[in-house]
């Protein structure tokens, strides 16, 4: 099976258990608070940002070659 297949579907399957626990009306049994929510939302921006950032640069220094 496929590492990367495999890493996502474990990130999933922990993340739908947490959500399920949040709605079962038992936070203390591991949910995601808020604040981890907007950690991770955003460093999910930082990260789409620092790529953009980064291609445009390879596109910029690949243009100057020769």
């Amino acid at each position: 099976m496929n590492a990367i297949w495999l890493a996502a579907s474990y990130l999933f399957d922990r993340a739908r258990s947490r959500a399920r626990a949040a709605l079962d009306g038992h936070p203390e049994s591991g949910a995601l608070s808020l604040e981890w929510i907007v950690i991770a939302v955003a460093l999910v921006a930082a990260a789409g940002v620092a790529g953009g950032l980064i291609t445009v640069a390879i596109k910029s220094a690949a243009g100057s070659l020769p």
